[in-house]
């Protein structure tokens, strides 16, 4: 099978390459490199969502291979960019509507201004070697998202802490650390993410808390369900990612869950077969919290959005970006 610019396997089919990819680093003037990155994503055809702060960059893209090797050579030529982390998948049709580069505080919030991934993180660990780790009874494993997210898939036995943003993690990592402590015991805690970034910044806040033996998954979930087959895999459910293929499972072959255009819960079979769902107006979970006019609303989304498939055209609505 032919590989591209980047030394990953291409197939002949006309699918859309998929790049996950962040850079802890340290950009002296973030604004000065937002508008030729942007230019190059528009003159490729790329879309997502790209995001620069004083801390890095972090994001998901979207396009040809070539469009995609085009704007990762970019990524690689900034300063401390040069072993930047990606992770790459596929997608039958533009998994985005539009292309996003935004200046950020950070690239991904968690509201500690103090905690630099750059000054040390938890110890990496390899996808292949995850299992031995996790399947160790004095092992703490923690999911680092949000509560939306591990409510479709996780790791057996994984603490959930229930958040709702990244901004909450802090507190639960803080309350739970006084619990282990209180315990007496000597914690050994190994935490995971979507693709790696918030689990760089989860165990710095961990090593500063004063947690010595932390480690977490390298290249995260999709790292992972990519590379370790499924007959050995301790991953259960799917994979929420920030795009339209909403969920992934092993291989990264797209998932089985939609996403409710009313309140952006990702649903399963099971939900959609509910008599509360009603595609791009209501589902299970949100069906007793919106108004007659905000159904009405919905429902002419929805016709809109279908009017413009049968056109041929992308209907924003409320998809991703």
């Amino acid at each position: 099978m032919p590989a591209d610019a980047n030394g990953a396997a291409v197939s002949a089919s006309p699918a859309i390459r998929v790049a996950a990819l962040y850079r802890f680093t340290r950009f002296a003037d973030p604004a000065s490199l937002k508008a030729a990155l942007q230019s190059l994503c528009e003159a490729q055809g790329v879309r997502g969502t790209l995001l620069l702060a004083r801390e890095g960059i972090n994001g998901t893209i979207a396009g040809s291979g070539d469009a995609i090797a085009a704007v990762l050579d970019h990524i690689r030529a900034l300063p401390g960019c040069g072993d930047l982390d990606v992770k790459f998948s596929a997608a039958a049709t533009m998994p985005f509507h539009r292309l996003k580069v935004r200046l950020k505080r950070e690239i991904v919030t968690m509201g500690e201004p103090d905690i630099d991934p750059l000054a040390g993180t938890g110890h990496y660990v390899a996808p292949t070697d995850w299992n031995a780790l996790v399947d160790d009874p004095g092992t703490i494993l923690v999911d680092t998202r949000n509560a939306y997210e591990v409510a479709i898939g996780s790791f057996a036995g994984a603490e959930d802490p229930r958040t709702a943003s990244f901004r909450e993690f802090p507190a639960w990592l803080r309350a739970r650390k006084a619990a282990i402590l209180a315990s007496g015991e000597t914690p050994r805690i190994a935490m995971f993410c979507t693709g790696g970034i918030r689990c760089e910044k989860s165990t710095a806040l961990a090593r500063a808390e004063g947690l010595d033996e932390v480690y977490h998954l390298k290249g995260g979930i999709l790292a992972y369900l990519e590379q370790v087959p499924q007959a050995e895999s301790r991953w259960q459910g799917e994979c929420f990612v920030f795009d339209e293929r909403v969920a992934v499972g092993h291989g990264l072959a797209q998932g089985t869950h939609t996403l409710c255009r009313a309140c952006r819960t990702p649903l399963s079979p099971d939900d959609r077969a509910s008599p509360h769902y009603l595609a791009g107006v209501a589902c299970p979970h949100c069906h007793a919290d919106r108004s007659d006019d905000d159904r009405a609303r919905y429902a002419e989304r929805q016709r809109q959005e279908e009017l413009a498939a049968l056109r041929g055209e992308d209907h924003v609505g409320a998809r991703f970006g």
